[in-house]
């Protein structure tokens, strides 16, 4: 039977009237499921008939939680087991403005990046839109609130799943569901042109993120196999021809590796990169990972290198840690629990 979470109002309105009952019922229906809903026996506005026919054709599926982790800075990591059994996680954080969520894509991820946790098992499946949809609900009812703010930045390439992200952007926005602006959602993907280029022309309002890491090819191949496909010249064009399409700007996450990527000669060469660009850098200490000799920046040069990209007119801020002390990096609570088993 199909997740109701992976359809939308139209398609319930004429399954309804495909079986015989008022398409109004698609509206009562999506009422009590983001209400938090979590069988049809609690939709007492449907009659018997309706709610049988329900449970007959579709399951209320919203990822269950096995374990969490919660931060002395708020932030809560969820490990949320799907249907299948596999293992994804969520991460809930707390801001001025509100909450946002970070939610994986993908179970495992293909990409191999040498510095995330994700990819150490591989890439599994693809998660499909009322998965991803369903972190967004588990994150709501974890914090009693609304999610404010949408971030694809968890486990998975996004754009390795690009059907299914696509439709979970349609779901998450859905003004009959939780009506959550676009322009509300990040979407980090480390740099696979085709689908960038894809996604400007369909011209959506998301904030695109694009992991970076390195200033030039040859340093790039070395952390992020995806490098090998693209050009960093290939990625910028892109990136400008998204630019161009959405009128939105594009932001560049960088993660500073000791003795890696972090010297002044490297932030010169990446403010060099991006001149001209309406653009924002986001520092982001590279995550201790078990099995791995990455070792975060410094404070000196985290500093050093932010101001040596403000320098050259480049705007950059360091990402604030949040959840150091509860493995909230992608794919590390996952893989503590597996390596567990």
């Amino acid at each position: 039977m199909d997740n109701i979470f992976d359809w939308s109002y139209d398609e319930l309105k004429e399954w309804f009237k495909d079986s015989g009952e008022g398409s109004f019922r698609a509206k009562q229906v999506l009422d009590y499921l983001y209400k938090g809903a979590g069988s049809f026996d609690e939709m007492k506005n449907l009659n018997s008939t309706s709610r049988e026919k329900l449970k007959e054709a579709f399951v209320i599926y919203v990822p269950e939680v096995i374990d969490k982790r919660v931060s002395k800075d708020g932030t809560v990591k969820m490990l949320l087991a799907l249907q299948d059994g596999n293992i994804i996680e969520t991460v809930v954080m707390k801001y001025v403005y509100g909450y946002s969520v970070c939610v994986s894509s993908q179970v495992g991820c293909a990409m191999g990046c040498s510095f995330c946790a994700s990819t150490k098992g591989g890439m599994v499946r693809n998660l499909l839109p009322g998965e991803i949809l369903g972190q967004v609900m588990a994150a709501s009812k974890e914090a009693g609130e609304r999610m404010s703010h949408v971030v694809l930045m968890g486990s998975g390439e996004p754009l390795d799943n690009f059907g299914n992200v696509l439709r979970f952007l349609e779901l998450v926005n859905m003004k009959e569901g939780l009506c959550l602006s676009h322009r509300n959602i990040t979407l980090s993907t480390c740099g696979l042109v085709d689908r960038i280029r894809e996604l400007a022309d369909m011209k959506l309002q998301i904030t695109l993120a694009i992991s970076l890491h390195a200033v030039t090819d040859e340093k790039r191949r070395e952390i992020m196999p995806i490098a090998r496909r693209w050009s960093i010249r290939e990625i910028l064009d892109s990136v400008r021809y998204y630019m161009d399409k959405t009128g939105r700007r594009v932001s560049f996450e960088y993660s500073l590796v000791n003795g890696v990527n972090d010297s002044l000669e490297d932030a010169y060469a990446l403010a060099s990169l991006l001149k001209g660009m309406k653009t924002h850098v986001n520092l982001i200490p590279v995550n201790v990972i078990r099995e791995m000799l990455f070792r975060p920046s410094q404070n000196k040069a985290v500093e050093s290198f932010r101001n040596a990209l403000e320098s050259r007119g480049i705007e950059a801020t360091v990402r604030r840690e949040m959840g150091g002390d509860i493995d909230a990096a992608c794919g590390q609570l996952r893989r503590s629990y597996l390596d567990g088993m």
